[in-house]
């Protein structure tokens, strides 16, 4: 039976993960022009996962961090570029006080004990979404986080928190309107790249592999600006199950899809 990420780490959540390149299978081995430049993520199922074991949702969350390193660490292992993980949506305000409480603290803490090791792996941790609302310990975090890791190259670490695809359109329109009232932009010469050049992490490109784990099959206000042409895929793991192998498989599957970008290609028969 395979050991899910959480089952196979070391209980002390301080302890080091296995890292990129310290795993027993080797990722397959594809064209750079095959590998997704940016995967985005929904990790979904925490809370299902934790009670189909007869354990209360925020044991989901705990075994979920030890799935995001190791995908982190299989991301980079197969050459990925960006990488954005929805952390916590707009919408998730909704939920319990208690959930809400513990999810705050928790990635407060995550973040806090593990840039030291996103730091050794070359990975750059960027914040995508709103301030308000959210806890000032988790911007103070983040905002460490981003100070700390900056000068990586190897991943970009999109953390979606507080973050709603709908709330970044408005946000960014609330921006190009106040360009315009203040003469710096012309309304006829606002178009697509004027947007882009707007939202919240505006040199991020699009995402070309968007993976929802736990198998609901909807991308819930994610990334809908980035998505336009993004391959999607729903995968019946849920988030605490799911690893670099896993992620692996999906990349595999996308390098075998015909992205055609709204183009099209006569099929000719010869005789």
């Amino acid at each position: 039976m395979k050991l899910t990420p959480y089952e196979r780490a070391p209980k002390d959540p301080y302890a080091s993960l296995c890292g990129p390149g310290q795993w027993s299978k080797n990722p397959p081995v594809l064209p750079s022009s095959e590998i997704p430049q940016h995967i985005a993520i929904v990790m979904d199922g925490n809370g299902r996962w934790a009670n189909e074991r007869g354990l209360v949702r925020t044991e989901g969350h705990k075994a979920g961090e030890y799935a995001l390193m190791d995908t982190i660490a299989g991301a980079i292992d197969i050459g990925v570029r960006y990488l954005s993980v929805y952390t916590f949506s707009t919408e998730n305000w909704k939920r319990s006080p208690a959930e809400i409480r513990f999810i705050m603290s928790y990635a407060s803490d995550v973040l806090e004990r593990r840039t030291p090791q996103l730091n050794e792996w070359g990975v750059r941790v960027r914040w995508s979404g709103r301030h308000p609302r959210l806890w000032k310990s988790v911007v103070k975090a983040l905002q460490k986080a981003e100070r700390e890791t900056q000068q990586n190259t190897t991943l970009d670490l999109v953390m979606c928190v507080n973050y709603g695809g709908r709330a970044e359109i408005a946000d960014t329109a609330r921006r190009i309107a106040q360009g315009v009232a203040e003469g710096r932009l012309r309304p006829e010469g606002v178009n697509e790249r004027t947007f882009a050049r707007h939202l919240y992490l505006p040199d991020i490109p699009d995402v070309d592999l968007m993976i929802r784990s736990s198998g609901e099959q909807r991308v819930s206000n994610y990334l809908l600006w980035q998505l336009a042409y993004a391959e999607l895929m729903f995968v019946p793991t849920p988030w605490p199950a799911f690893d670099r192998e896993e992620l692996w498989d999906c990349v595999l599957e996308y390098a075998g899809r015909d992205r055609r970008f709204g183009a099209a290609v006569d099929q000719v028969t010869l005789r």
